[in-house]
């Protein structure tokens, strides 16, 4: 069930309306939201709404077997066989098809057979997202920094619908905790929820729709045919476009959450303002940065085992991070892209070279200064654009195609360069660098206004995002992950 739907529309009123009548009876509330988040699941595929109980049967069999062992030798043992139940499910939707195609590719350049059936699985809308949660779950646990939960908070943890299918990326301590406790309804910020909501579905069907169907989508399309501004506005354009589709759904996910009053950790700030590779990971899909940190980099053994560990555990760590992304060696190819920025980087700072630490610093107030910040900006910017074309492309080729595009196109006409689009690509990036205290600003005029006038106020919001989106509504690019 997409969010900018009349179906999501219909089931949210239900759902806000039950939800508060059952405000104050705990029990029937956490099965009612139970019962209404298999709902929003299985509108896309009923059968798939047995994997996500399975998935939850799992993490909280798993988390009570590692509670439950006392014996210091035994405890990691347990903790990895669950993680690693949890993992079998995702590794089979996700990667069997991959390493069946190229296991087959590899015995047959040998000369050999392959016995690997060759099947086509369907990909589970949200399976990433939900399993790394269950994960984070049975971790904690193991841990000691989280509590075995009841049965129904741990199911209702997983499916709470507003995170389900694309996130934000929850942990137990972030939510679980909300869901023992009654809500209410005086103190919910509606004006926060509706500008993080309208926010939401401006970028996602306004921006992202507009650019996606006037450059992104052609120029990735056919890049061998296309010219060299052409494949530079293609890049920028995917550039705006991910940033306007992930962002706008987790807003709208976050500000859906805040209206039944809960709130979830924000996933994005502000990225193409980053000063270096490092800062931009620290904006960018922020729960799934601290995620890899804290449940893969670590584990790994951090920066504890030397210089050269450290670097092979970043790059491992963002090898899988790609890899997460989706079964394709383009994303393997980007995951070891930022994986070496990254090294890099922290190369950098360890010797001391000036501007590796630069987002850790303040600005000087000189011409030199600004300028230094302007230089570290559009270089990390640029450098993020680049790992974009193979994230976005469908295969090496056609990210290599457009690449070269960028030196050899210059003597092909544009076909795709519009004003709007400059404009569009510009306006988004410009609002990187907007005051924070504008935004707040008008969250404070709307909190201020009565019902009535802010009804209307979202109704013309609304009414204007309807007019400039497309007829249609595109599933986010996430579901895919």
């Amino acid at each position: 069930m997409l969010f900018p739907t009349v179906d999501f529309a219909i089931f949210f009123v239900l759902v806000f309306v039950g939800h508060w009548l059952l405000n104050h009876q705990s029990r029937a509330w956490k099965w009612f939201m139970i019962a209404a988040s298999y709902v929003f699941y299985a509108w896309w595929n009923w059968r798939f709404i047995f994997l996500l109980a399975g998935v939850s049967f799992l993490a909280q069999t798993g988390a009570i077997a590692v509670a439950r062992t006392r014996s210091l030798r035994a405890r990691p043992i347990v903790n990895g066989i669950a993680v690693t139940a949890l993992l079998l499910p995702l590794a089979f939707f996700k990667y069997y098809g991959f390493l069946a195609v190229n296991v087959t590719n590899v015995l047959s350049s040998l000369g050999l057979e392959s016995s690997i059936p060759l099947i086509q699985v369907v990909l589970p809308v949200g399976i990433s997202f939900f399993t790394f949660m269950a994960i984070a779950y049975v971790v904690d646990v193991y841990r000691g920094d989280f509590e075995v939960a009841s049965w129904t908070d741990a199911f209702l943890y997983l499916s709470f619908f507003p995170h389900l299918v694309a996130g934000p990326i929850v942990r137990p301590n972030e939510l679980i905790p909300q869901l023992r406790e009654r809500r209410d309804e005086r103190h919910v910020d509606v004006a926060g929820a509706a500008w993080l909501i309208l926010g939401g579905l401006f970028k996602k069907m306004v921006v992202s729709s507009y650019l996606a169907a006037q450059i992104v989508d052609p120029v990735f399309g056919d890049p061998a045919q296309r010219s060299a501004p052409d494949a530079l506005f293609g890049i920028l354009g995917y550039a705006i476009v991910i940033y306007a589709d992930f962002s706008g759904y987790t807003d709208i996910a976050i500000g859906i959450a805040k209206l039944l009053g809960f709130q979830f950790p924000r996933n994005f700030d502000r990225p193409y303002a980053a000063r270096s590779i490092q800062d931009f990971w620290r904006r960018w899909h922020m729960t799934l940065s601290r995620w890899l940190r804290d449940y893969l980099y670590i584990p790994l053994g951090g920066n504890r085992g030397g210089e050269r560990r450290t670097y092979v555990n970043i790059l491992v760590t963002m090898i899988l991070g790609g890899l997460w992304h989706g079964a394709a060696w383009t994303f393997v190819l980007w995951g070891a892209y930022h994986g070496g920025l990254l090294t890099a980087h922290r190369w950098r700072a360890r010797r001391g070279v000036p501007g590796a630490q630069a987002e850790e610093t303040e600005v000087e107030e000189t011409t030199k200064g600004w300028l230094d910040v302007l230089r570290q900006r559009a270089a990390t910017f640029a450098l993020v654009c680049v790992g974009w074309v193979f994230f976005r492309a469908d295969s090496m080729e056609t990210a290599f195609a457009l690449l070269r595009r960028l030196i050899t196109g210059w003597w092909t006409p544009s076909e795709s360069v519009t004003p709007l689009v400059v404009v569009t690509i510009a306006g988004m990036l410009a609002l990187q660098y907007w005051p924070r205290g504008f935004g707040l600003w008008l969250q404070s005029g709307l909190s201020r206004l009565k019902p009535a006038p802010l009804g209307i106020v979202l109704a013309l919001a609304m009414l204007l995002i309807v007019i400039l989106g497309p007829s249609g509504v595109a599933p986010f690019i996430y579901f895919q992950f």
